[in-house]
């Protein structure tokens, strides 16, 4: 028989099929009186502490300033969304309740305002669609690893990281992130990773040690921010992205630099297409 002849019956047999098969879909959770949580985790006083942070939708904040662990209050009005907090040694993790079959997100309320205490620790955030704001100064991070989807971020470090940290890995979706003061993050090893979107890593601070940083961005707009005085070299690995660059900036192929004395930031940038901007 023909090949079409019996694709075309195939089809034909498939949506008759189709006409008989009713689906029930489950009914979503209904949005209802705000509900404000307290959050305390004790420092599990553990050489090797990570706490990790699995949030969807909603609101996030994170800063300083905890007595324990983590302190800070939770809003929402979903009852599902209540977040769970598990212990394990020196493992901590704070994870958002079922996030599945709710209603509009206009109609939803989550919010986490969390404190983080001085503990030396692994920090790790994974989040989908949500807003953002994060100041970390004045922690003590040994490595930074945040994964997130199309997100609004506002991230900071306006005090020097208390210990050295590994490495600060941030990978996200179409997003827009504004990072300052991130030579303040005491980073060894800096990796981030994006889709299209705005992103600007202003390297402001006070720089500790050389340091790598690892860009891979698609099609997006890129603002470098490099004080003036801080010793540069940034190689750029691109053929359809528009480079454009400031006052104290040289060029040498696809290596841009920049004189300083002191520690030294060598940055690669694979950037798919878009706009990067170098200034001060």
């Amino acid at each position: 028989m023909n090949a079409r002849i019996i694709s075309a019956i195939l089809v034909l047999a498939l949506a008759s099929m189709a006409c008989g098969i009713n689906i029930d879909l489950p009914e979503g959770a209904k949005a209802g009186p705000e509900i404000k949580d307290s959050i305390t985790v004790a420092d599990p006083k553990s050489d090797e502490t990570r706490l990790s942070l699995s949030f969807g939708a909603g609101d996030l904040n994170l800063s300083a300033g905890a007595k324990n662990l983590v302190d800070g209050t939770v809003l929402y009005n979903v009852e599902d969304l209540k977040p769970e907090v598990t212990t394990k040694a020196g493992e901590v993790e704070i994870r958002q309740g079922n996030f599945e079959g709710l209603p509009p997100f206009d109609d939803i309320k989550n919010k986490w305002d969390l404190k983080l205490g001085k503990t030396p620790m692994d920090l790790t955030i994974s989040a989908g669609a949500y807003n953002g704001k994060f100041e970390l100064g004045g922690l003590a991070l040994k490595n930074l690893t945040i994964n997130d989807g199309a997100a609004e971020v506002e991230l900071s470090f306006s005090e020097l990281n208390k210990v050295e940290m590994a490495q600060f890995s941030y990978t996200t979706g179409a997003s827009n992130v504004t990072m300052e003061g991130l030579a303040n993050a005491n980073f060894k090893t800096f990796i981030f990773n994006s889709g299209a979107g705005n992103y600007t890593l202003d390297f402001s601070g006070d720089l500790q040690r050389d340091a790598t940083v690892s860009i891979d961005s698609g099609f997006s707009d890129l603002t470098i921010v490099i004080p003036q005085g801080v010793g540069a070299s940034v190689t750029v690995d691109s053929t359809l992205a528009d480079v454009s660059f400031g006052d104290g900036w040289s060029q040498k192929d696809k290596i841009y630099s920049q004189k300083g004395e002191g520690p030294t930031l060598t940055i690669i940038i694979n950037m798919g297409a878009g706009n990067l901007r170098l200034t001060k």
